[in-house]
């Protein structure tokens, strides 16, 4: 198997990178959002904000009991 970041062969130690360089640019391209996917947007994003919103105050509301 080759490292998906940069083709060579792959170490087991940082499987399925060959290093731990390229683990690392791995991570990077996930925290940056460079792996995201293109989706259409919401149709309302104010209301999408309003029920991520309450969503979360639920969330938080049960935590606490």
């Amino acid at each position: 198997m080759a490292c998906p970041i940069c083709s060579k062969p792959t170490n087991p130690d940082y499987r399925p990178f060959c290093s731990k360089r390229c683990a690392d640019v791995d991570l990077g391209k996930w925290l940056t959002g460079s792996y995201r996917l293109p989706g259409p947007p919401p149709e309302d994003l104010d209301e999408a904000i309003d029920e991520l919103e309450a969503e979360l105050e639920r969330r938080s509301k049960d935590d606490l009991h």
